[in-house]
């Protein structure tokens, strides 16, 4: 069977009772994809299994370009929908103009201020603007979940949106703004949660329908590439923030390697204390490096490497060292003992997993 996907744009709505002029239809080999969020026409599927049927059997793109405009049969009302142009779906030989409807014109209006909407050409946006759906989320109530998947992109029209991650508030959002953009990178797991502050009025948008956005206009692929890395900046400052506060915590939460890195990031001088399920460990930092570590009767490099393979236990931080321990000199560079540190631990997992499978 041969392998399709093709993009339809409806072109005239007369008094249709699901869809609208502006929105896409997708018909594939395999599916026929409809308007984001509402129900499926029975009628419509009806007329489309047609078009399978004859796309099957011929080729589909002299298909297209000797019929370019398809209207479904109706029932109450009726649609016409036309090909669009994408990568895989070739441009048909026809001038054609986009048609708003009142509910995509209401959109445009309403973000044609906000940063990202200004680098989409007028045409594009015209386009873009029909795979959006609308959602309100009521004050207190959750957008995004993290370590849930999110396959959507969200424009904020009004209201406030908070980003935490557990108790803890990363940043705020607002009017213009654009939240589950790690979707855009194809990491469907939210990395943070999104909360609404107010009732918050937003436009949603699927990762894919954005990437095939994004693959064609360089200027938003920089505007996307700034914002994430602000976002992760940002993120990043915030958890650091936050963990100079309390200093104390669970390995459960938050493993030997990334406290490590967070400590030495941060030039920390002072005593790692951690509590471990075989017994406690200490590892001494000025500025940021590694000068003194104990574990289990081993001292230094042996030491980091046996505690970095630890998962369960608990870890505070004391600021400050002694002036003989002021004085001690590095054990090694940090990164270096990290990384081979890190190495050991995984080559004893696949050891484990070795022996577990014979």
């Amino acid at each position: 069977m041969k392998s399709f996907q093709i993009y339809f744009e409806i072109i005239e709505d007369t008094r249709c009772p699901f869809y609208e002029v502006g929105e896409q239809l997708i018909l594939s080999n395999k599916a026929l994809f409809c308007p984001g969020n509402k129900e499926t026409c029975l009628i419509l599927v009806r007329e489309m299994t047609q078009l399978l049927f004859k796309f099957l059997a011929a080729d589909h793109e002299n298909l297209l370009a000797e019929k370019p405009i398809f209207t479904c049969s109706g029932c109450t009302g009726l649609i016409k929908f036309t090909p669009m142009a994408t990568p895989d779906n070739p441009p048909v030989t026809m001038e054609k103009k986009t048609v708003l409807g009142g509910r995509e014109l209401r959109f445009l209006e309403r973000i044609r201020p906000f940063p990202l909407v200004q680098l989409i050409p007028e045409d594009e946006l015209k386009t873009f603007v029909g795979r959006f759906h609308q959602e309100i989320i009521h004050e207190g109530k959750v957008l995004i979940e993290k370590g849930e998947s999110n396959l959507y992109l969200y424009m904020i029209l009004t209201g406030q949106m908070l980003v935490m991650d557990g108790a803890m508030v990363i940043t705020s959002l607002g009017p213009g703004e654009i939240c589950g953009e790690m979707s855009y990178l194809g990491d469907d797991v939210a990395a943070a949660t999104v909360r609404a502050v107010s009732d918050t009025e937003l436009l949603a948008v699927s990762s894919a329908d954005f990437n095939y956005l994004i693959d064609r206009l360089p200027a938003l692929q920089n505007y996307m590439a700034r914002l994430l890395a602000g976002r992760l900046n940002r993120a990043n400052k915030a958890r650091a923030e936050d963990f100079a506060a309390c200093m104390q915590g669970r390995l459960q939460d938050m493993a030997p390697a990334e406290l490590l890195q967070i400590f030495h990031m941060n030039s920390k001088t002072g005593v790692l204390s951690l509590e471990l399920g075989r017994g406690p460990g200490q590892i001494s930092f000025r500025e940021g490096g590694i000068i003194h570590a104990h574990y289990r009767g081993q001292e230094n490099e042996e030491a980091i490497f046996a505690m970095l393979g630890e998962h369960e236990g608990t870890y505070r931080f004391t600021l400050g060292l002694s002036p003989q321990e002021m004085n001690r000199a590095e054990i090694g560079d940090f990164m270096k003992l990290l990384m081979e540190g890190v190495q050991r631990v995984d080559d004893v997992r696949q050891e484990k997993q070795g022996s577990r499978h014979k």
